[in-house]
């Protein structure tokens, strides 16, 4: 089994990544740096959302080339990190979320193109994903696991919504947020998690909280605290994902939901 990781903010290399070899993978969507590697008794393959030094900002994020490559690279499942923004006050700053519902209503990429991997009209395989949960259950559940067996704070459930940046929201677009049951909220995984589906490839998204969004608290987390937080999500993450991969590599995996198809 080939398990791809895909990391964000704070987070751009895997640590204790054996054997790490990195290559540009071309794919119909432009090329995709994949490191491939032996991460906890596991063949990985780790995209970097942003790249080394945070190149990228979200906006730029390639997120059809990274999803194209992992799946033509064989990734039987994806685990996901980001860092994000508290919308729930009961989310403790530092805490892990595991998501299970997904609020992405615009459905776009960042260049404002429709988020799929069907471009062209008669393109194979296009159809409609259709799916209860947008996220594995199985990876939910290792996640789950992990996180508990490395002695983290993690909750069970939440609603992940994606937002546009660069820049962060508005009180009042926080409030809609809130309204609609999001939990947290970041930049990049609304895209991903699409994807996945799309390229019938089981996913699952882990969330480090590392602020509360605008206007959730009366007073605004402070910037340092941010950047701290931040600065200390890779060790969590590394800790979750090294007693995750292993359940993954036992879990019984099936696509996500089903795909109405016209080929």
């Amino acid at each position: 089994m080939r398990i791809g990781i895909i990391t964000g903010s704070g987070t751009y290399a895997l640590p204790d990544l054996a054997g790490a070899v990195s290559e540009d993978v071309e794919t119909e969507f432009g090329s995709a740096t994949v490191t491939q590697g032996r991460f906890a008794g596991a063949d990985v393959l780790h995209v970097s959302r942003h790249l080394a030094r945070h190149r990228r900002l979200s906006h730029q994020v390639t997120h059809q080339a990274n999803i194209a490559a992992l799946r033509d690279r064989g990734a039987d499942a994806i685990l996901a990190v980001t860092v994000c923004g508290a919308v729930d006050p009961a989310v403790p700053l530092g805490s892990l979320v595991v998501f299970d519902d997904l609020h992405f209503l615009a459905n776009r990429l960042p260049d404002g193109s429709i988020c799929t991997l069907h471009t062209e009209p008669g393109r194979p395989g296009r159809g409609h994903w259709i799916y209860e949960s947008p996220f594995s259950t199985p990876l939910r559940e290792a996640l789950l696991a992990g996180a508990r067996s490395a002695g983290l704070a993690v909750r069970d459930g939440g609603c992940y919504g994606h937002v546009d940046g660069p820049r962060f929201n508005t009180k009042a677009e926080i409030r809609g947020l809130a309204a609609c049951g999001v939990t947290a909220v970041s930049q990049t995984a609304g895209p991903e998690t699409v994807l996945a589906g799309e390229a019938g490839i089981p996913f699952a998204l882990l969330g480090y909280a590392t602020d509360y969004a605008n206007g959730v608290q009366d007073a605004a987390t402070p910037v340092e605290e941010l950047i701290r937080l931040v600065g200390a999500s890779p060790e969590a993450f590394a800790a979750a994902l090294a007693e995750a991969v292993p359940l993954v590599q036992r879990a019984d995996l099936e696509p996500v939901g089903t795909y109405f198809s016209f080929d």
